[in-house]
Formats: C-alpha cells, sequence, structure tokens
C-alpha cells in the first residue's frame, strides 16, 4: 500500500512575510486535496467563465462588447449559432445570474506587495514539471496514486500521465530523452482574444498528437513526412481550405493530394469534400489502409477520432530581453476525442440543449466523468470530447484539478460558436509561409514581428479587439495598454497602425506588469482558491456585475 509519509517532493515557495524564496523547505504530497467526483463548493455554473460578468458599459463611459470573439454563429459542424443570442442579450439562468467569482472583488495589494520581484522571477523559472534530472515531477506521484487522488480507491490512477518532453526538433516535434518522437508536435498560433492574450495574466502553448497510425507509413514504420501530410490534412479538413505543402511525390502515396486528376508533384492539399457528390479525401500511409477499412470516419471539420490537445498555461518570464513563456506551469490541460460524432448527432445534440434551455429555463447544464476512474479522467463534452487537467497546488507543485476546477474548462469548448471541433487554437494555426511552416514552439520564436491577420470583413483582428474594448481584455482593466494605445477614450491610430505590422505591441506586456500579475496569481495558488475565479489582478475589479440583468440587451 502507498505510504504517502514516504513520498517528499522538493518545492520552492514564496514567503509573504519576507518576500523571498525559502529553497530549503520540502514538503509532501498536498494532504489537504482529496479529489472527489462531482463535488461543488462554490457554483454549479463554473462553466460560464468570469469574463461573462463583465459590463458592458465601463466607468470611464466608454461602451464595448467583448463578447463577439467568442459567441458567433458556428461554421458546420458547429451548429451553434449564437451571435444573435449570447453576443447581444445576457441570456442567463436565474442561478448563473449571480457572479459567484469573488476573487474578482479582492484587493491583493498587501500579498503582492510583500513578494519581490527578485522572488517572484525566481519561482516562475524555476520548473515544477520536470525534476532536476530531467524527469517528469508528476508521473512519480501518479505510478504511486496518492490515496487522496484515487477517486475510485481502485489503487491505480486512471487518467492522462503526461508524457510529453518540450523538447522540440526543427520541425516542431517534440522528442524525448532516448531521442525518440514522443507523437507531440508544436504549432504556432495567434492568440485568442482577451484573457489569453499574455498581456493579460498568462502565457500558454498547445500541442496536438494524431493516433499513431497516422504516423506510420504503409508498412506501419514511423515516419516523419508521413505524419506531416497527415497533419496537414486534418488542417484542411478543420480549417475547410487548401493548406500549402513541401512538394511531394503523390505516385509513393496513391492519394492526389492537390486532387488535379492525376498522380504528380503536389504542392499543396487541395480541400475538397462533398460525399454527397462523390467528391472525398484520403489521409495517407497507415492512416489511409485504416480508412479504406472503413475503421476511420473523415468529415469537414471534424478531428479524427483519438486526436489529443496538450496545453500548458504558464507564468510571464521576465528578463533583459522581453518578456517570454516561463518554465514554471500554472495548469497543464489535456483533451482527447474519444468518441466520433457525425453531423447529425452534433446537430441534435446542439437541438437538444436548446429545448432545455426552454423547457428547463433555469437549470444550469451539467458535465459528467467517464465511468472509469471517475473525475480523475475528467469530464466529458456532448461534443466527443473528454478533459482534464493538473493545476498548482499549495507548494506550486502539480496536482489533478478536481470536478469544479475541470468544470470551468467545459462551458467555452462546448458552448460557443467561435470553435472547430470543440477547439480554439489549431484552426487558427500559423500558415505554411512562417518559421518552420508554423510548427514551432513559442520557445523557439515568440511572437515578436508577427503581423496582425486580417478578418473576413477585412478588419485586422486585434486592432479591431482593441478599437472595442480600448483595454485589451473583457474587464475593462488593462490599465497598461488603454495608456499605450489610446487619448481621451480614442485609440491612437499611429498606434494601430504600428500594430498591424507586430501584434506583440498589444499581446506582450511591460516586465513590471508582467512581474505584478504574476505575484497576484501566486496568491491565488497561495489561497488555492481557483474556483473562486483565477483572472490575476491586484485591486478589485469594477467594471463587473455582481448580479447579472438577465434579458438586458449588450
Amino acid at each position: 500500500m502507498f505510504n504517502i509519509m514516504k513520498l517528499w517532493l522538493p518545492i520552492l515557495a514564496i514567503t509573504a512575510a519576507t518576500g523571498c524564496l525559502n529553497n530549503a523547505q520540502e514538503k509532501l504530497v498536498d494532504a489537504d486535496f482529496v479529489l472527489k467526483d462531482g463535488e461543488i463548493v462554490n457554483s454549479n455554473s463554473a462553466y460560464i467563465p468570469a469574463q461573462c460578468y463583465a459590463k458592458i458599459k465601463h466607468q470611464s463611459g466608454h461602451q464595448s462588447n467583448p463578447c463577439y470573439s467568442c459567441h458567433v454563429d458556428g461554421v458546420r459542424p458547429n451548429f451553434l449559432h449564437d451571435d444573435s443570442g449570447l453576443q447581444q442579450t445576457f441570456d442567463f439562468t436565474d442561478y448563473s445570474s449571480k457572479n459567484r467569482y469573488s476573487n474578482l472583488f479582492k484587493d491583493r495589494s498587501k500579498e503582492v506587495e510583500a513578494m519581490s520581484d527578485k522572488a517572484i522571477d525566481e519561482y516562475v523559472a524555476t520548473s515544477n514539471y520536470f525534476d532536476k534530472d530531467g524527469a517528469i515531477k508528476i508521473n512519480k506521484v501518479l505510478k504511486n496514486i496518492p490515496k487522496n487522488w484515487d477517486a475510485n480507491q481502485d489503487g491505480i490512477w486512471n487518467g492522462f500521465t503526461p508524457d510529453t518532453y518540450f523538447a522540440f526538433d526543427n520541425q516542431g516535434f517534440d522528442i524525448d530523452p532516448s531521442g525518440n518522437p514522443t507523437g507531440w508536435v508544436a504549432f504556432s498560433y495567434y492568440p485568442f482574444l482577451g484573457g489569453f492574450m499574455p498581456t493579460n495574466g498568462s502565457t500558454d502553448d498547445v500541442l496536438i498528437r494524431l493516433p499513431e497510425y497516422f504516423r506510420q507509413d504503409s508498412n506501419g514504420q514511423y515516419s516523419t513526412a508521413i505524419y506531416k501530410l497527415n497533419l496537414a490534412i486534418v488542417e484542411s479538413l478543420i480549417r475547410q481550405k487548401d493548406i500549402t505543402i513541401a512538394a511531394t511525390n503523390e505516385k509513393n502515396l496513391n492519394v492526389d493530394l492537390n486532387k488535379n486528376g492525376v498522380l504528380d508533384t503536389a504542392q499543396k492539399v487541395v480541400y475538397s469534400w462533398a460525399p454527397l457528390k462523390d467528391i472525398h479525401m484520403s489521409y495517407v500511409g497507415k492512416a489511409k489502409q485504416v480508412y479504406e477499412q472503413k475503421s476511420l470516419k473523415i468529415a469537414a471539420g471534424l478531428y479524427p477520432k483519438g486526436t489529443e490537445f496538450l496545453h500548458s498555461v504558464r507564468y510571464l518570464k521576465v528578463d533583459d530581453k522581453q518578456v517570454s513563456m516561463s518554465d514554471r506551469l500554472k495548469e497543464l490541460r489535456y483533451s482527447k476525442k474519444i468518441t466520433w460524432n457525425n453531423y447529425s448527432q452534433l446537430s441534435k445534440s446542439v437541438s437538444s440543449e436548446i429545448k432545455e434551455r426552454h423547457d428547463f429555463p433555469n437549470r444550469v447544464s451539467q458535465y459528467h466523468s467517464p465511468k472509469k476512474g471517475g473525475i480523475e479522467q475528467g469530464l466529458i463534452s456532448g461534443r466527443g470530447w473528454n478533459y482534464q487537467g493538473f493545476i498548482e497546488d499549495h507548494s506550486g507543485e502539480l496536482r489533478p484539478q478536481n470536478y469544479e476546477e475541470t468544470l470551468a474548462c467545459m462551458g467555452c469548448h462546448t458552448g460557443v460558436g467561435a470553435t472547430t471541433d470543440s477547439s480554439f487554437a489549431f484552426p487558427r494555426k500559423f500558415a505554411f509561409d512562417n518559421f518552420q511552416n508554423g510548427y514551432y514552439h513559442w520557445s523557439q520564436k515568440s511572437l515578436v514581428g508577427v503581423a496582425d491577420p486580417m478578418r473576413q470583413d477585412g478588419k485586422h483582428e486585434y486592432s479591431h479587439y482593441l478599437e472595442n474594448t480600448l483595454s485589451g481584455d473583457e474587464f475593462g482593466s488593462n490599465l497598461e495598454v488603454m495608456n499605450k494605445f489610446s487619448q481621451s477614450g480614442q485609440v491612437s491610430e499611429h498606434k494601430i497602425s504600428a500594430l498591424k505590422n507586430d501584434i506583440s505591441l498589444l499581446l506582450l506586456p511591460s516586465a513590471k506588469r508582467a512581474r505584478t500579475l504574476n505575484k497576484a496569481y501566486k496568491v491565488i495558488v497561495d489561497e488555492q482558491s481557483y474556483i473562486y475565479g483565477r483572472d490575476p489582478h491586484v485591486l478589485p475589479l469594477k467594471n463587473m456585475y455582481k448580479t447579472i440583468p438577465v434579458g438586458e440587451d449588450t
């Protein structure tokens, strides 16, 4: 039987009273944390993010509607059409209309002032993912799972075990210490608008991994070239557009990638999928064989079953050059597509949700764990995906997220029109003509020099968001952005012009702001108060509703 008294993990903690690091302190696995199925402490509607409680009209008199970034008419097969609903009206249940994110209204000035810059810099520079030997820390704990993490008390960890080493080659492939690819691939993307822009407190990355047979040639041998082509085919289907590739001999693959009717040299994957007209697409290598055996489904806008995403959320590292991604993780989020739902099933799922909202307007949404392992495996959506996460415990080490903490992930991945097959980042991947064809990790190249992308209406995406919000966040609280880009309530055209050529001018905060937000988040870690709001800030947020005026126009 596992003896928790024998498992010690080294930790680095900020001592608030002195503002310095205590390097000598060692602590047990968090004995106060217990993983329970379905436990709610604060809010049954935790799937609604804190940003949704922001006032549209700010105290400054400026009126904005950042709701448009999430609540749009979905593109098939996202059948959520909420640009005329949630984008224009505060449509909450009576229960969810109460803002239970009490952290938004806290003053953390004293706690933040007690931390020195040196202490917070050292803290965020210390990895809580790897130990001193380069092994993945939490895996040692999961191998001999503590009783308080073993939700179903079967003696084993039933959830995802982290297996990426964040060691990427010049094509974005993650390589393990033995020199073998793990299957994880890093890709660059345009950070989603609002809270996930680093200026608002966190850096992040996203990795994708396709099932093993997508990485194999027709003989079942691993092939980087085959994997890259299958990734391009998935990207073409997800984005429903042509995708540029390196010159490829189609005869070796027996697949007409460029759809010109002959097997020649292809320099792009042509999106052409209309099964009712007998127009199909195919994967290559072993995946092609699996598809032809009817064991694999293909549809526009959908990932293949078994697709995985890994998403690390991190602190802001400050050095002499610029703000970048820290070694320390705030969270490690994992998702896997565990069931295939066709268009009809996805449409019925949305229709059922709409009917339930109509028939039971005050009923909150329900999300459940898989039966095996319970909350150890996270939560499942009605769209075929399983979500699970790890987060810092009060000593800074990673622990599993509890039910309510994971519930916070579900609303955005299942309830907005902006996603494609429940994902945000991959549809926003950088194109082939970027560094390493868009497959690289932010540790290999930063956001500096990246141009502001164009929207379908011809406006620049980040410029438009800034013009709409002024502060560059949903809360109207990013004074640094306001002072940098606007004057007297108007956005500076000169600054907007510069932003169009370099989005880092908006997305990356100053060193001072980065350290302040790191400290503010560390207070939340110390409190373990994630369920009351994870957004870092020092002073209480003023532009927030404590109770939403249900039905009011936005």
